[in-house]
């Protein structure tokens, strides 16, 4: 595994390597100890899938707020996405900064996510699943967004969505 820090502070682009042979590939896509020994404290407590039937599906930007603080693992298993994280946290030097990067399975990759910084993705192709881990219980109380085209970042997507939730396209302005 090696670990590639981001624009955005604390998070970090994990690549890894598939093992190739007649059968098939293996790929470790988390080691505890190979995470710590890069400075992330991480310990798996829920996982879940998301599936976006249509290229052009747009997710978030999410985050829990600092009452029940979590991390997140994001990989995609099938199809391709442009997966963005903007920096919520005030007093981080990258605080409203944001950084896309764009997750298949054949680019091995997984993102890292610290606490108080929003995630969402725009799906790339048809049937596109990505595999979220996530440090800490939900706690739908202190679920939170921003909105994907909020002036205040800036984000560059790679496309304008055409299927999204009324709650993601209708999060306010962000005010500091």
């Amino acid at each position: 595994m090696q670990f590639r820090p981001t624009r955005v502070a604390g998070v970090v682009l994990v690549e890894t390597q598939a093992h190739r042979d007649d059968r098939g590939s293996f790929e470790r896509t988390f080691c505890r100890s190979s995470f710590a020994a890069a400075g992330i404290d991480f310990a798996i407590r829920q996982a879940s899938l998301s599936t976006n039937l249509k290229a052009g599906t747009l997710r978030g930007l999410h985050y829990q707020r600092e009452t029940h603080p979590e991390a997140k693992l994001v990989r995609c298993v099938a199809g391709r996405v442009f997966d963005v994280v903007v920096d919520l946290r005030p007093r981080s030097p990258s605080f409203r900064s944001w950084y896309g990067v764009e997750l298949s399975p054949a680019a091995g990759r997984t993102l890292y996510i610290p606490p108080g910084v929003a995630h969402g993705f725009l799906s790339l192709a048809d049937d596109s699943v990505l595999h979220y881990m996530m440090d800490a219980d939900h706690e739908p109380a202190a679920a939170a967004g921003v909105r994907w085209d909020d002036p205040a970042f800036a984000i560059d997507w790679p496309a304008a969505p055409g299927v999204i939730a009324p709650r993601d396209a209708g999060y306010p302005d962000f005010a500091t």
